[in-house]
């Protein structure tokens, strides 16, 4: 009973880290794609805009670009479901090559939480380009948490930088 306890204290303790008042509502329509509600008006002003695509990170070297992600989210917005098309394309056309797709948070939250985060995130990158027809066997996941920040400002146009899945070819 006592580990019971436990378990769900810490639970409760991880999700109210890396909870948000702008978090979006997320469900599961029972085909497995993520749904979300849209954000009011009023949470998304003066919210910079999320760098997108290929050549955003000093580190990425190749055709693969890069895609972001909400505060707190593993949602995949429109933006980061047209770079994983193009992601997709190229690893079509490029049927020896594989990719580790690396999951990054921003430093808000605990580093358990993020790591976590960090993984859904990856995860959900990976899950949509198989969608598309990329083997699963060709993409590696992992999770960086809030490790590697691309920007380490504490301001929200960093954040948005870090919170991202990174890839890297094989």
């Amino acid at each position: 009973m006592r580990k019971k306890i436990n378990g769900i204290f810490v639970l409760a303790l991880m999700t109210m880290a890396g909870c948000s008042s702008k978090s979006a509502v997320t469900s599961t329509d029972g085909t497995g794609s993520n749904q979300t509600s849209a954000p009011s008006a009023a949470s998304t002003q003066d919210v910079p805009t999320a760098p997108v695509g290929y050549g955003f990170d000093k580190y990425q070297t190749g055709p693969l670009g890069d895609v972001f992600f909400d505060y707190d989210s593993s949602i995949l917005a429109p933006e980061a479901q047209e770079q994983l098309k193009k992601n997709a394309e190229w690893l079509g056309s490029n049927a020896a090559k594989g990719a580790l797709v690396e999951g990054h948070c921003d430093s808000r939250g605990t580093a358990e939480y993020n790591l976590a985060l960090g993984e859904r995130r990856s995860s959900t990158a990976k899950e949509f380009l198989v969608k598309l027809g990329v083997g699963a066997s060709r993409i590696e996941t992992v999770s960086y948490g809030e490790e590697r920040p691309f920007d380490s400002a504490q301001n929200e146009e960093a954040w948005s930088k870090n919170r991202r899945a990174h890839f890297v070819i094989k």
